[in-house]
């Protein structure tokens, strides 16, 4: 009894830990979620990549009526998770998903390349039932993961998961924005004037995004903007 209540005492915080803990980052966006007064037409999601892109170039989004909703971190399944509080309440015209990085790298642990693709293509779907076009990017070039230099593989694992993606927004009917090949050194690895770190992009790593995203939105831009 004594042992039982002694392992029950050392639980114990880690349970009301886990309890406290926004694993998916709802609160991240709450407050700008409920502060908006208009629709965004297109709604970002991902991870530090997305989120750095409004770090970098702020008008890129207050301009075109576009909003971020980039976590850093952030695997698919975080993603999945807070979707329908970050894209769908928001009715966006579009969301422009990239994801996926972040789980080759095992940030939340080991997962196949198939769940991965299984969590993005749950977001596309929910966004088509919405009304919401779901618009799939590649997983930017990256050799290594600085914070995780153990994963072995990554531009095949990249190559790989992007294959999928792209298959898929095929089969779909779904516009497909490449940013690899524009980015991509020729070895898998991101080309150096793009990155510091050889996974996020730099301002001019933006500049180069921008110009590949924006044909696809053009339909969702403010005239203005165009």
């Amino acid at each position: 009894m004594k042992k039982t209540a002694l392992l029950l005492a050392l639980a114990l915080p880690l349970l009301v830990a886990g309890q406290q803990r926004d694993w998916a980052n709802y609160g991240r966006y709450a407050e700008a979620n409920a502060a908006l007064t208009t629709a965004p037409a297109v709604v970002f999601m991902g991870n530090s990549i997305t989120d750095g892109w409004d770090n970098a170039h702020p008008e890129f989004f207050t301009d075109n009526n576009f909003a971020c909703r980039g976590i850093g971190g952030q695997v698919t399944s975080q993603m999945l998770c807070r979707f329908r509080a970050d894209v769908i309440a928001l009715r966006p015209k579009a969301v422009v998903i990239l994801a996926g990085t972040n789980d080759i790298a095992g940030n939340n642990g080991p997962i196949e390349c198939e769940h991965i693709v299984e969590n993005i293509v749950s977001m596309a779907e929910l966004a088509l039932a919405a009304g919401i076009r779901p618009i799939l990017c590649s997983v930017l070039p990256a050799a290594k993961y600085p914070w995780r230099p153990e994963i072995e593989s990554v531009p095949e694992k990249i190559a790989v998961l992007n294959a999928r993606l792209q298959q898929y927004a095929a089969e779909r009917g779904l516009t497909w924005v490449d940013y690899y090949g524009a980015m991509d050194a020729g070895d898998g690895s991101m080309r150096s004037e793009y990155t510091k770190d050889g996974v996020h992009p730099t301002p001019e790593g933006y500049d180069v995004m921008e110009r590949i995203v924006l044909p696809a939105l053009a339909h969702y831009r403010p005239a203005a903007a165009k």
